[in-house]
């Protein structure tokens, strides 16, 4: 029908500038959907891991039985956090002996394997970050590039009517053709800030629950030690 809108007409009739922003486009967005897949899968399988680790470690008598346990489970935040302070423990141990070990942490606390503990957190938040910030640029960078196919493409229709006599049927496609850029400009930017906001907070959740498990291993330290 005469009029009707066809978007990949208008694609294909459309300058080499804006064919060019258009292909940008699209890769931004095939990257971006591909790291919304590969975040969702790792973020449900370290927090399939956290729940499985945490389930050892508060089953297991002692922390020695629970660094038994970890050496065959998967790597998940709450083990990075667990075998960097239970190494800082027992490298104390073998240093010092229990019984300096028991005078330290009596006069200057658990200061030592909270540091340790902070080191496995960096290690769990790299992975738990991972392309979160690729993500972050594809959803603010597409919608200016999409504005920049968007003006090129007016500037070029409106050229034509320089040379005077030129009618609204002559410029409209290529005005049309200019409005596509941002239209995919924003169909590749709204889906990756969205994701990143789900798994920004999904990140943030579990780190809520790394620092409450920093505190429950502490804890079975002081038992340990006292």
């Amino acid at each position: 029908m005469h009029g009707e809108l066809d978007i990949l007409q208008i694609i294909l009739e459309s300058g080499w500038v804006v064919k060019g922003v258009l292909l940008l486009l699209i890769l931004a967005s095939i990257l971006s959907w591909a790291i919304v897949l590969m975040k969702k899968s790792l973020l449900d399988k370290l927090e399939s891991a956290n729940d499985e680790f945490l389930q050892a470690f508060r089953s297991s008598p002692t922390l020695r039985d629970a660094a038994q346990q970890a050496q065959g489970m998967p790597f998940s935040p709450y083990k990075a956090v667990f075998e960097e302070g239970y190494r800082e423990f027992t490298m104390f141990i073998q240093d010092a002996g229990e019984q300096r070990l028991k005078d330290h942490y009596q006069h200057f606390g658990l200061d030592s394997i909270e540091r340790a503990m902070k080191k496995g957190a960096n290690e769990a938040n790299l992975k738990l970050e991972e392309r979160l910030s690729t993500l972050a640029s594809i959803g603010s960078v597409t919608p200016f590039v999409g504005l920049f196919g968007t003006v090129w493409g007016i500037i070029d229709s409106f050229t034509g009517l320089a040379g005077g006599g030129a009618t609204l049927d002559a410029v409209a496609p290529g005005i049309a053709e200019a409005l596509v850029a941002t239209a995919v400009g924003l169909a590749a930017a709204i889906p990756a800030v969205w994701f990143y906001n789900v798994f920004n907070n999904r990140v943030g959740a579990v780190n809520a629950k790394l620092d409450s498990f920093e505190q429950e291993f502490l804890n079975s330290v002081e038992r340990t030690i006292l």
